[in-house]
Order: C-alpha cells, then structure tokens, then sequence
C-alpha cells in the first residue's frame, strides 16, 4: 500500500512539474510577441534593416541570431533568461522588418500581413491540439527534423547566390511544413517530461513560429506582387 501510494504521488509530481512548463513555455511565448512586434516596428520606422541586403544580411542575421541562442542556452537557468530571450526576439522582429516592408508596399500588403500572422495562428493551435492527442513518443521524428532543418539552411544561403525564384518558393513550402511538424514535436517533449526547462521551450517553439510565419509572408508577398 505504501508503495502504491508512493508511486501514485510521484507521478503526480511529475504531472503537475509538466504542466507547469508547458504553461511557462505558453506565457513566455506570447509574452515574446511583444518585443517582436516592437523591433518589427522599429526596423520600418529607422529603415535600419534596409541596407542589410544578400551576403550581408545573411552574415548579420546568421551572426546575430546564433550569438543571441549561445547566450539563452548559456542563461537559461539564471535570472537574466528571460531577458536574454526577449532581446533576441526583439532582434528577430529587427531582422524581418525588411521583409514585412516589401510586403507592406504591395497594395494589399496589410491584409497579406494579417493572412500570414493568422495562418501562423492557425498552424500553431492546431500543433498544440495534436500534441495532447497524440500518444506516441515522437522523439525520433527529431532527427529527421533537424537534418531538413540543415538542409533548408544550406539551400538557403545557396540561394542567395542563386536569386531563384522557383528555389525560394520551394524552400518555403517545405519549410512551414518542417517547422509546423517541429512546434508539435517540441510541445510533444514538453509534455511527455522530456523538455523541463521552459526557456529552451519557448526558443525552440519561437523559432518554428518565426519560419512558419516568414515563410508564408514570403509566399504571400511573391503572390501579391505578381497579382499587381
């Protein structure tokens, strides 16, 4: 009896610790929208972003970006995590100011913006729901994952180079369809206690959220500009 009773208060332990990481990782992820948004804003109002074109800006964004992951993985049991998130969500939202720009020039850019914002919403709700339905141990699925990953970025910084229109769209079907299937595998390993640290949640989630987003607003862009 009192072994029973040991085990069934451990796994309630355990389901409670889950929990509250998957609602940590919930409220740091929408808290990080607001920063996003707000270096998104500053990017457009300063232009500061604009010069910041081909090898450039892949040299920039690249930099920036894995400095700031360096950093949060480095931080992310202290104090100064959090911080250390909001400000590389912040230089994210900077980095794709350019992007958000182009699109907004289109005479129906606001509405292409409010389009991929809503179907990046959509892709995560529906992540979120599959990830409490589904039973199975998605922890192999990683490894494909990542490797796709790779190679969206090898591709990418090839194309830089190349200027390939039919590459770019190509690149960006694949990748919201790889980063959709990483926010349900990420929110998976929450879940199942494999993820228990909250800020690596939440920077693994935003990352596949800002993909799945820059790449519908670059399909929706290409798209528009084409109707014009």
């Amino acid at each position: 009896m009192t072994t029973t009773l040991s085990a069934h208060s451990t796994a309630s332990a355990t389901l409670v610790e889950r929990n509250r990481v998957l609602r940590n990782t919930y409220w740091l992820l929408s808290l990080s929208m607001i920063p996003t948004v707000l270096g998104a804003w500053v990017g457009l109002a300063t232009g500061i972003t604009a010069g910041l074109t081909g090898f450039m800006g892949l040299v920039v964004f690249l930099g920036g970006a894995f400095g700031f992951m360096f950093a949060i993985e480095r931080t992310k049991n202290s104090a100064a995590g959090v911080p250390v998130l909001l400000a590389f969500t912040f230089f994210m939202g900077l980095m794709l100011s350019r992007l958000v720009g182009t699109v907004l020039g289109l005479s129906n850019g606001a509405g292409l913006v409010m389009t991929a914002f809503a179907g990046t919403g959509g892709i995560f709700l529906g992540m979120a729901m599959l990830s409490s339905i589904i039973k199975r141990d998605l922890t192999n699925m990683g490894k494909f994952l990542f490797i796709g990953a790779i190679m969206l970025l090898v591709a990418g910084v090839a194309n830089v180079f190349l200027q390939s229109g039919a590459l770019m769209i190509t690149l960006a079907v694949l990748a919201i369809g790889i980063f959709s299937a990483f926010i349900l595998y990420d929110l998976k390993r929450v879940q199942d206690g494999q993820e228990t640290n909250y800020i690596t949640a939440t920077l693994g989630v935003y990352l596949s959220l800002f993909n799945v987003f820059q790449s519908l607003l670059m399909l929706l862009g290409l798209g528009g500009s084409r109707d014009e």
